[in-house]
Parts: C-alpha cells; sequence; structure tokens
C-alpha cells in the first residue's frame, strides 16, 4: 500500500501509516491530566501530534528519532494540520521503507561532495586551498558533513541538507564573482564552505534532529572558529608555510559575523565585503528554501494566500491555481 505522505493529510482523515516521531513531550493540561504532544513527520513534512489522555508508559513506547505507527485523525486547527494520535508503536527500521523519509539519496550526496570538492579544490590561493583540502582529507568530517541537517525545523532540515546548502551557496558567489572584482572570489568561496561547519556538532541527528548540549551551550558559529583554527595549524603542516594571520581572520570573521545582525545571534556584524555578501547570499538561500517549503506545504488550498505566518510576520502570496 502507498505511503500516505504528510504533506497530503486532508482534514478529518483516517490515520494508520508508519511516521517518524520526535520532540516529545508528556505534559500536563489545566485540568492536571497528562497529554503527550510529539512532531511526526516524513521527507514531505512535519506536523503536530497530539495525544490526550496520555501516561508515562506510553510516553516510554517509543524515542525521539524512531519510526512509529501513528493511528489517529488529521485536523485542522490555527490554520495548521495536526494529528490526533489515538495509538502509537514503535516499529523496527529494518520493516521501514527509508525513501519515504530521505530527502536525498547516495548518489545525490555522492554527487554533491565531488561538486564541493571541485570547486574548493579550484581556488587559486594555495593557502585557502590548502586549508579546505585539510577538511576534505577528513574522512570522518566529511562523512558526518555530508549526513548533516542544516537545521532541526525551517530550511534545509533533512540529512544531507547541510551539504546542498552549502554547495548551493557556493555555486552562488562562482556566479556573482565576475560582477564583484573587488570582492576576494576564493575568501567568498571558502566562507561558504565554512559558515555553517559547525552545525556537524551542534546538532544531533543518528535519531532525529535536535541540539547537542554542547550545540545549546556554545553554538555553531564557535563550534565553527575552533574547525577553522584546528585545520589551519594543519594546513600549515600540509603547505609547509605558515598560513597569513590575517587571512585566517578573515575566514573565521565570515563565520562569526554571518548572521548579520547581532540580534540574529551574531557576536560582530559583517565588516569585510565578503562578509557582507555571505551574509545576504545565505539569507538568499535558506529564506528561498523555507519560504517555499510554507508555500508547498500550506493549508490554504482554496485560496491564493498561505495562512499568516507569526514566525515570518506575513503572510505568501501563492499566486491563483494554475489551470
Amino acid at each position: 500500500m502507498a505511503h500516505r505522505e504528510i504533506a497530503n493529510l486532508g482534514e478529518n482523515e483516517t490515520i494508520d501509516e508508519i511516521y517518524l516521531v520526535s520532540n516529545k513531550q508528556l505534559r500536563p493540561n489545566r485540568q492536571g491530566n497528562l497529554y503527550l504532544q510529539m512532531q511526526i513527520g516524513d521527507k514531505s513534512g512535519q506536523v503536530n501530534g497530539m495525544m490526550w489522555n496520555a501516561n508515562d508508559h506510553v510516553y516510554r513506547k517509543f524515542d525521539d528519532g524512531d519510526y512509529a505507527r501513528i493511528q489517529g485523525t488529521s485536523q485542522f486547527y490555527n490554520g495548521a494540520m495536526q494529528i490526533i494520535v489515538t495509538g502509537i508503536e514503535r516499529v523496527d527500521p529494518k520493516d521501514v521503507d527509508e525513501s519515504h523519509f530521505v530527502q536525498l539519496g547516495g548518489a545525490e550526496i555522492d554527487k554533491l561532495r565531488g561538486q564541493l570538492a571541485e570547486m574548493l579544490r579550484g581556488m587559486q590561493n594555495p593557502h585557502l586551498r590548502n586549508l579546505a583540502e585539510c577538511f576534505l582529507i577528513d574522512e570522518e568530517f566529511m562523512l558526518r558533513f555530508c549526513r548533516a541537517p542544516a537545521g532541526v525545523k525551517n530550511h534545509h532540515a533533512y540529512h544531507g541538507g547541510l551539504l546542498e546548502h552549502v554547495v548551493n551557496l557556493m555555486k552562488v558567489t562562482q556566479a556573482i564573482a565576475p560582477f564583484y572584482p573587488q570582492i576576494d572570489a576564493d575568501l567568498l568561496l571558502i566562507g561558504a564552505f565554512t559558515h555553517d561547519l559547525g552545525k556537524i556538532d551542534e546538532l544531533t541527528y543518528d535519531k532525529g534532529f535536535a541540539y547537542s548540549d554542547e550545540g545549546q551551550l556554545i553554538g555553531h558559529l564557535v563550534m565553527g572558529v575552533s574547525l577553522i583554527d584546528q585545520k589551519a595549524a594543519e594546513a600549515e603542516k600540509l603547505g609547509g608555510e605558515a598560513i597569513p594571520q590575517e587571512l585566517v581572520l578573515r575566514v573565521k570573521h565570515m563565520v562569526v559575523s554571518h548572521h548579520g545582525k547581532l540580534e540574529f545571534g551574531s557576536p560582530k556584524v559583517p565588516m569585510t565585503l565578503e562578509a557582507l555578501a555571505l551574509n545576504y547570499l545565505d539569507t538568499l538561500d535558506a529564506h528561498v528554501i523555507s519560504y517555499g517549503k510554507l508555500i508547498e506545504e500550506d493549508v490554504n488550498t482554496d485560496s491564493a494566500w498561505t495562512i499568516y505566518h507569526s514566525s515570518i510576520g506575513r503572510k505568501l502570496y501563492k499566486g491563483e491555481p494554475r489551470g
């Protein structure tokens, strides 16, 4: 029987399907009765799940990141789809068709990894090329980098999402470089590669997606700078000469400033042309993907507009249906 994708669920449909569950929380309501809240998803998207009259026994039947057979009913609540869960049982991964949950296949990952290496090894600056090479030849790092998501929920939130986001961003930097000769193209390219490196440690992604303890306490910007310092030392041994410290400083500045504003989590605002360009290009890629997902998954199917999204402070225009 065909898998029922989350994104295709309609109002008041009976559900008996295998999904990935995460972010489970056992909470009391105002009357003191317990209910179970969770995220339920597949590769098409995620919805909130609610199980009333739950208890500790039900809570312990599965862990975050498990596959589970979900029984219940779909409904709209506050403009968004959710599932009222009446039954839940953990499912052994060997009994699951993981193609319903994997956004990028192995061949796609290999292709993106090849494109990444080709762009980095094509840089003209030997110091930056050696720095990049120390990442590329670190197989443990590359395996994690190619598996990590770029986020927990918003943009590129799937295995391989970080790799896809970075490769997209690197391609865009190469596309704009001829129009802005005052920008160091190699520096901007390696900034695109390194800006989110810390996410391989900030996030956990073996079973579902969440923030690690280190990720919550330190964050990917600081982690990324630490990785650059480590690989810069290795690159000096690889190249047989010291890397100019100002060059390393410029790379690290792009990492710590790429969120653009202090209120967005950057400890410094962009203060070089390359850092400024990286901030805008990173925002472009992340927003096009995340906003596009809001349009694609919108439950307001009879309207040219999406529902209002408080997270972005607006509705989005989908356009009239095309016949």
